[in-house]
């Protein structure tokens, strides 16, 4: 093995140091807000902006945000619509995507001009009131989900994983009898896993996320996404509605205490659900990556 020069290790130490405080500077302000959310009210008033252990370990935080129904019933609407909203994101793109890598589509190139333009210049947020208004969706969580069903650049970015499928593989199978619905689910999607796990992802971070069509088309609390009652509570600090006239009586010691961790439980909450995507999504890039390595 060729041995490196001393320069070349200093220069990789250095990198890693330089990574390492990058990473540093985005974990210790997320193991902050945990640790005060897993505090007592009494000693997370005091804690500083660098501890990541918890003092004298309490859940009372998370009794009251999970006893809480309006935000637990925002927080279900708020996985319904991530779930249900990728899946038709995925099998919309996913299909358009095929369609628009077809070399013998007709009118191939004015369909991309067109979706091209549609990307570019937004219609605007009164043109889709206007139309959610007349569907009769309002107040619907549909409205949040049938709305941006397909995002054009993520359209593009597929397209490009499934052109780089072999032609090859895609005429053996046109002999064998494949048709279109079986060749986009057995041949192409199968070949470009870290593609659709990469649009998967973009687009449920983007649906978990959901605020600003939400806050407009749905007037509901109970009906309402999760992070529309995060922003009510951790930006605009109503903190009366989030504790909650119940809680008033179920904890005596909900006057003294720290409302500041009370909001770092309701973060905690919020964004969980959706580190749970990136491990998933880590396996397809593995799996992708290794494919075609090892040939017999």
């Amino acid at each position: 093995m060729k041995r490196r020069k001393p320069r070349e290790i200093v220069l990789q130490a250095l990198l890693a140091l330089l990574l390492g405080f990058v990473t540093l500077t985005m974990i210790i302000p997320l193991l902050n807000i945990l640790a005060k959310s897993l505090s007592s009210p009494e000693t997370s008033i005091g804690m500083g902006g660098l501890e990541i252990f918890p003092r004298k370990l309490d859940f009372l935080n998370y009794r009251i945000v999970f006893s809480h129904p309006v935000l637990m019933a925002s927080l279900w609407n708020s996985i319904f619509v991530t779930v249900v909203g990728t899946l038709l994101n995925m099998a919309l793109t996913c299909s358009a995507a095929y369609v628009l890598t077809r070399p013998n589509l007709t009118l191939k190139k004015p369909l991309m001009v067109f979706l091209i333009i549609m990307m570019l210049f937004d219609p605007g947020t009164v043109p889709e009131y206007l139309v959610v208004k007349d569907l009769g969706l309002m107040g619907s969580r549909w409205s949040v989900i049938l709305v941006m069903s397909v995002n054009v650049y993520y359209l593009v970015i597929l397209m490009r994983y499934f052109e780089k499928v072999s032609p090859a593989i895609v005429e053996a199978a046109t002999i064998d009898g494949c048709g279109h619905m079986q060749m986009l689910f057995s041949i192409i999607c199968p070949l470009s896993q870290a593609g659709i796990a990469t649009i998967t992802m973009f687009y449920a971070v983007v649906r978990w996320n959901e605020y600003f069509r939400a806050s407009i088309y749905i007037m509901k609390a109970t009906d309402t996404v999760l992070q529309v009652i995060l922003r009510q509570f951790v930006v605009l600090g109503d903190t009366i509605s989030m504790v909650g006239q119940q809680n008033l009586f179920n904890y005596n010691d909900i006057a003294r205490m720290d409302y500041s961790a009370l909001k770092d439980a309701t973060i905690v909450v919020a964004i969980i659900p959706i580190l749970l995507i990136y491990p998933v999504v880590l396996r397809f890039y593995a799996r992708d990556a290794l494919a075609g390595s090892v040939k017999e």
